[in-house]
């Protein structure tokens, strides 16, 4: 566990596991904006770094550990640069960089700035920017400002998740008696979802993204996944694979963590 320093108050939250194995790859996580990296390290990293693979999972700017001043903006372009900043001094061995939500364009975007990779995988990236997006990227700030994360929780997991996973933690949600506290508007996941939800650029260069891309879809996410979309943007990539989980949602490092790192793991083998 280390932090990589920005400034006096700003910074980046980071655990990193080199390779143990010469030929082996280095799986740098990026988070979904109301994410962190117990995510990616409650049971895929672990899995990965078994099988001599390296892990990098860090949390961006406003998310847990990684301070930032009351003045930063938390929008894609920082969330971008900071990602650049911190691959480029930790240097991690035949990185495959591997993004969750709006972790996946984050992750691209990263590339597109020079960052080197061996492949890229996106998992429930996939999009286009227009109304419906707005309109949700609206309603989730809505549902914080008015519950916080909890609401917003209560609200959304139901559409996000598979039914196995809700089955198993609905007494966990939507309790008797619960009462909903306001997000703060200078909290980091605040900020994140308005600033960054709101206003990052999905209009990704598809056909520049000349690496190996691994494109993971859970086909029970009922609230971004739109099938003929994905295919599109999908066949725009030069050298594309394909993953659809149909038991999984838009949540698959907590709804299948065993099975995402086994595709993981599989793709390690296609860009050697």
């Amino acid at each position: 566990m280390s932090d990589y320093k920005i400034g006096p108050q700003d910074g980046l939250y980071y655990e990193y596991h080199p390779p143990t194995k010469d030929t082996a790859c280095t799986y740098v996580f990026f988070n979904a904006l109301t994410g962190d990296t117990t995510n990616w390290e409650a049971v895929i990293g672990p899995k990965l770094r078994h099988s001599g693979h390296g892990t990098l999972a860090y949390n961006m700017r406003g998310q847990a550990n990684s301070p930032f001043s009351s003045d930063t903006v938390l929008d894609m372009d920082l969330i971008v640069d900071d990602a650049v900043r911190l691959l480029s001094a930790v240097a991690p061995a035949r990185p495959i960089l591997v993004g969750l939500s709006i972790g996946g364009l984050f992750a691209a975007r990263a590339w597109l700035k020079g960052i080197p990779a061996s492949g890229l995988v996106l998992i429930n990236t996939l999009r286009k920017d227009g109304a419906r997006l707005k309109w949700i990227g609206d309603a989730l700030v809505r549902a914080v400002e008015v519950g916080g994360l909890e609401l917003f929780r209560d609200l959304f997991l139901p559409l996000l998740v598979n039914e196995e996973w809700l089955a198993s933690n609905r007494d966990a949600f939507l309790k008797d008696g619960m009462t909903y506290d306001p997000l703060k508007t200078d909290s980091g996941h605040y900020k994140l979802l308005a600033e960054a939800g709101r206003t990052s650029d999905w209009n990704l260069p598809y056909e520049k993204l000349d690496l190996p891309v691994l494109v993971v879809t859970g086909l029970q996410d009922h609230v971004f996944l739109e099938r003929a979309v994905v295919d599109e943007l999908a066949n725009r990539l030069p050298k594309s694979m394909r993953s659809d989980m149909p038991n999984a949602g838009h949540l698959i490092p907590a709804e299948q963590p065993q099975a995402l790192a086994d595709v993981l793991l599989s793709f390690s083998k296609e860009v050697k």
